[in-house]
């Protein structure tokens, strides 16, 4: 593996994916919408990293990317769709544009994403793998973050979807499942509407004592990588035990249970 492509990768995961592919030897494209960050995680990697600033719900701005990473290289190894945004509420109250920006980035990004990508991909004949980012929250949703539960369920069902087509094609691009748990990152950043400031003040302060540093969960999705893995869920320790409590309410009927939810445990 030579070229990675890691889209959301001015910060959080992005930044730390971006950071091991280039200790790893690979030459790295960066792509983000903010400039300046972009820019310092660029020059922290040093000169195998290449920020291309990139806005993944625009699918022009993403083929331009595409068609740089190509003309440069001539081959991708591993595409990343990585970027993603949260929004906090009550599914109601949410503003309606914060409800499409969630879907324009978190889903659209990546359809654009496979767009670009793919046909390049496939016309290369070459091996290669894409990763697309959901989440924990992909498989286990949570009251007061619903666009980001929606978006990542989505991305869950896309992604075998993509690789289901792949394996018909007998293409030699491989597909995987990355579903972070928790993570140190800004994607809390945005202040909180009052229905969820509690809830809000909850996940930070969670993220800060017990996410993983960027940095060392990216080894871990690289290793999964070399393992061939679909499903990379480098934090089974925060997935696994709510999966299967959720699997088990599904098959038996039962109704949801939501932790910390008074009555609902």
């Amino acid at each position: 593996m030579t070229v990675a492509v890691i889209t959301g990768a001015a910060s959080g995961i992005g930044a730390g994916l971006a950071r091991e592919a280039a200790r790893r030897g690979m030459q790295v494209v960066l792509a983000d919408r903010d400039a300046i960050a972009l820019e310092s995680v660029a020059a922290g990697i040093g000169t195998c990293a290449h920020p291309v600033v990139t806005d993944v719900t625009d699918y022009a701005a993403v083929d331009a990317l595409a068609t740089l990473a190509f003309d440069r290289f001539g081959a991708v190894d591993l595409l990343f769709n990585n970027a993603g945004v949260m929004a906090t509420g009550l599914s109601w109250e949410i503003p309606a544009d914060k409800w499409a920006a969630s879907w324009k980035v978190n889903v659209d990004g990546i359809l654009n994403g496979l767009r670009a990508f793919v046909p390049r991909l496939i016309a290369a004949n070459c091996p290669a793998r894409i990763i697309n980012t959901a989440s924990v929250g992909g498989f286990l949703p949570s009251p007061l973050m619903a666009p980001y539960s929606a978006t990542k369920f989505a991305v869950v069902a896309l992604t075998e979807a993509l690789a289901g087509e792949l394996k018909m094609l007998r293409s030699k691009i491989e597909v995987s499942l990355l579903a972070p748990g928790p993570v140190k990152s800004d994607i809390f950043r945005d202040p909180p509407p009052q229905a969820a400031e509690q809830f809000h003040g909850v996940m930070t302060s969670m993220l800060a004592q017990n996410g993983l540093e960027p940095d060392a969960f990216a080894n871990r999705v690289f290793d999964a990588i070399e393992r061939g893995e679909y499903w990379i869920i480098p934090q089974p320790e925060a997935f696994d035990q709510g999966f299967t409590a959720r699997t088990e309410t599904i098959a038996k009927r039962q109704a949801p249970i939501f932790y910390g939810v008074e009555g609902n445990e």
